[in-house]
């Protein structure tokens, strides 16, 4: 009996996404690393080839991951960055030497793979999901190209996660609060036990500050395996910071040394915090020579983190923040009134439907003059109408409006935040906070950043 033959390669980005998309989606779930681990096996156990810093918790991994893989880069190491989810486009999960990856090189990872991944699919009792095939393509690549250090953000959790067959050298696990509660549960001791399992035997574990019992489980994990923990607030933190035009000055504790007055172009004291995670990160990975003061301080003036609190246009001012659960819309609720001084302040907000809506809502109740209520373009979007029904009973119903398309939500909430006198507010004091999902943001960014061209161009192909 012949063996079946292998499709054939796929030739264009479109292809890829479509093949990738076909497969389970991220939001279904079966607690297994059976599949991953057959399938990184096959490719020769990639995540194996390189020092791999591995972050999870509740917010801020991206921006964390992307301030450790700055940091890691002026060090002169080769870097690999896996982050999900993307923006804009698929592309922006994969990175190395801090670019995405290229269409044609995108391609070319997929088609290493995907020979693999039919035969994982015919040996297991559930197909390879898009987010495990992606995590392998991840790996692979960056065994490929070669990289030093492999900067791996969680998808969700920890322990069944498919990032965790690589065994980090660095765990980082940043604040953790409540979300993904349908699969994480509503626990917060629980959700812990999950995302400690990234931490492994002989590992460095840069802790951000933690409620008392959650610090126990991780504390009670580290010392089973044998880690090394670093604690926030105890070995590294934030000495100060000064909110300024375009970021803040923040004055790290660091592992190794104190460093100064750094201008980091984000806003918020989140952001500090993830600044100085990210340090204490490289710190470890790096050894007992302190890190120069010079490299440091070039390296966080470059630091960016898109749809993150990120000013996307003026006139008026319109920003775009990823905040998609009640512990994220309450450090970007502060980081508005920390860095800016928007009167009137119009909401777009645009969530799924398995998140916490309420909660989110009330969260920016008090920051918002108005709120329109909308929806991005994909099936776990819910519904505008039933978003705003909620938003009614929080923000009361003279300070709701329902508008389900969001381009048109994002015209109407610019006429609103111009129209300041509407609100007893001066003209053109007004802004746009378009929130509640990664996935609206990213349409959103799309709709209304300056076209660009050429093969770096990371918007939506859409």
């Amino acid at each position: 009996m012949t063996e079946p033959s292998q499709p054939r390669p796929a030739e264009t980005f479109a292809e890829v996404e479509d093949a990738l998309l076909s497969r389970w989606p991220e939001t279904r779930l079966e607690p297994s690393l059976d599949r991953i681990r057959a399938f990184t096996e096959l490719l020769g156990d990639p995540q194996h080839a390189y020092k791999v810093v591995h972050l999870t918790g509740t917010n801020g991994k991206t921006s964390t991951a992307r301030m450790v893989d700055t940091l890691l880069r002026a060090l002169d190491l080769r870097t690999g960055r896996f982050t999900s989810p993307h923006v804009e486009r698929m592309t922006e999960r994969i990175s190395i030497d801090g670019e995405p990856l290229d269409d044609e090189t995108f391609v070319r990872a997929f088609n290493d793979v995907a020979p693999y991944t039919h035969l994982v699919d015919a040996e297991q009792d559930h197909p390879l999901s898009f987010f495990e095939t992606v995590v392998g393509m991840a790996f692979a690549a960056f065994a490929d190209a070669p990289v030093d250090v492999a900067v791996v953000e969680v998808g969700m959790g920890g322990s069944w996660d498919a990032t965790n067959v690589a065994d980090a050298d660095v765990a980082v696990i940043g604040p953790i609060a409540l979300d993904h509660a349908q699969y994480l549960g509503t626990e917060l001791t629980a959700i812990a036990a999950e995302k400690a399992g990234i931490i492994k035997p002989d590992s460095v574990v840069v802790l951000a500050e933690q409620t008392p019992e959650v610090a126990a489980v991780l504390l009670e994990r580290a010392a089973e395996v044998g880690a090394t923990i670093v604690r926030e607030g105890m070995e590294f933190g934030v000495v100060s910071r000064v909110p300024g035009v375009g970021g803040q000055l923040v004055s790290l504790q660091g592992l190794r040394a104190r460093y100064d007055d750094l201008f980091l172009p984000l806003h918020g004291a989140h952001q500090a915090q993830n600044a100085a995670v990210a340090l204490a990160a490289v710190e470890a990975l790096a050894g007992e020579t302190p890190l120069e003061d010079d490299l440091v301080r070039s390296a966080f003036a470059e630091m960016t983190s898109p749809g993150r609190l990120e000013v996307i246009r003026r006139s008026p001012t319109v920003v775009l923040d990823a905040a998609h659960n009640p512990h994220g819309a309450e450090a970007t609720a502060a980081a508005l009134e920390d860095a800016f001084n928007f009167s009137p302040l119009i909401g777009v907000i645009g969530v799924m439907g398995d998140k916490d809506h309420e909660g989110l809502l009330a969260a920016f109740e008090p920051h918002l003059t108005h709120v329109i209520c909308t929806q991005n373009s994909t099936p776990r979007a819910m519904p505008a109408e039933e978003l705003g029904r909620t938003a009614r009973d929080v923000f009361g119903e003279d300070r709701v409006t329902v508008v389900p398309r969001l381009a048109d939500a994002i015209d109407q909430a610019a006429a609103l935040a111009e129209a300041g006198e509407a609100f007893g507010e001066a003209l053109g004091s007004g802004a746009v906070l378009v929130t509640g999902s990664v996935v609206t943001v990213g349409e959103a960014r799309a709709m209304l950043r300056p076209p660009t061209r050429g093969p770096g161009d990371p918007r939506r192909a859409r």
